[in-house]
């Protein structure tokens, strides 16, 4: 019987992961945050009333055992100057196959089907749920996008209302043998996860460890300055009485050019793996270089990565 993972998270993070892990014989059950309400989302979102289809429409595509044809056209994106403009083809499918089939979850096994997945893709919940932001000035900011655009440091992000949790999410964590939290923006893509009610709840009973890929770079007003040692306890805060079990590391060197760059146009430097302090955290350490480079963007190597959490499964 295939071993079962549970992915928590959101963005390009988790789609970069699950196109590595759909290679390998595992069941795998990608848990998407729908807090994003930027770009052609957000405006989907306003007129249906409906979660965050973007993070979705990545992780269906990274999913997919179609024709790459078919990937090129799910994310195109029109450039028009009617009210299309901006929207993706794959955003525009999902948010009306949520409308034929009455609902969210029932809309994305609607694609599965049309896109042959390997995997099952679960959104966190059917509400159109609205991410705050605490600021370290004490400034409340509401709305994922804004968030992610502000010059101001997260200190804790939560929900306006409290979302219903998909009952879905909280059985895939129950029969899980591992549990991944991706790579990506901490505050905005995992954490959001987190501070559902039940969800924590349902990390506590389950038996299954819980593994972190960390990010190879910091995040702008999430996470700047941060070690590898800090990410695991930022989540682990979140994480109730459950800890992370295992972190999977980056060590290997980003050259000096593309650190310039990094900070230069995004502010953003290389994650420093500070192996003592995590040593001491009591986590389980999977470290080697795991750097790849696509168009002078540092990305993870995601065959390598998803060969790592084969191995370590079995």
């Amino acid at each position: 019987m295939k071993k079962k993972i549970v992915v928590l998270g959101g963005g390009t993070g988790m789609s970069t992961l699950l196109s590595g892990l759909k290679m390998f014989p595992i069941d795998i059950s990608a848990v998407v945050s729908v807090s994003d309400d930027g770009s052609s989302t957000g405006r989907l979102r306003e007129e249906f009333n409906i979660p965050a289809v973007g993070d979705i429409r990545r992780v269906l595509v990274s999913l997919s055992e179609t024709e790459p044809l078919f990937e090129k056209l799910l994310n195109y994106r029109f450039n028009t100057t009617s009210d299309l403009h901006g929207h993706t083809v794959g955003n525009l499918l999902l948010t009306a196959a949520s409308n034929v089939s009455g609902n969210m979850s029932d809309g994305i096994e609607m694609m599965s089907k049309v896109l042959n997945l390997k995997g099952k893709v679960v959104p966190l919940t059917e509400d159109n749920v609205v991410l705050l932001g605490k600021m370290e000035d004490g400034s409340i900011i509401e709305g994922e996008h804004n968030l992610t655009n502000s010059n101001l440091i997260i200190s804790d992000v939560f929900y306006k209302e409290n979302p219903t949790v998909n009952p879905n999410v909280i059985k895939k964590i129950a029969e899980a043998d591992l549990i991944l939290l991706s790579m990506g923006s901490v505050f905005t893509s995992i954490i959001p996860n987190l501070v559902c009610e039940g969800v924590v709840e349902a990390l506590e009973k389950s038996r299954a460890k819980i593994m972190y890929i960390c990010n190879m770079m910091t995040q702008p007003g999430e996470t700047d300055d941060f070690n590898v040692s800090h990410h695991i306890k930022l989540l682990n805060k979140y994480l109730g009485k459950r800890k992370i079990d295992v972190v999977i590391v980056n060590n290997g060197k980003i050259s000096e050019e593309l650190t310039k760059k990094y900070e230069t146009l995004e502010q953003k430097d290389p994650v420093i793996y500070d192996q003592s302090n995590v040593e001491a955290l009591d986590v389980e350490i999977i470290a080697s270089d795991f750097t790849m480079i696509i168009d002078e963007n540092i990305r993870h190597d995601y065959k390598k990565l998803a060969s790592y959490i084969f191995l370590y499964l079995i």
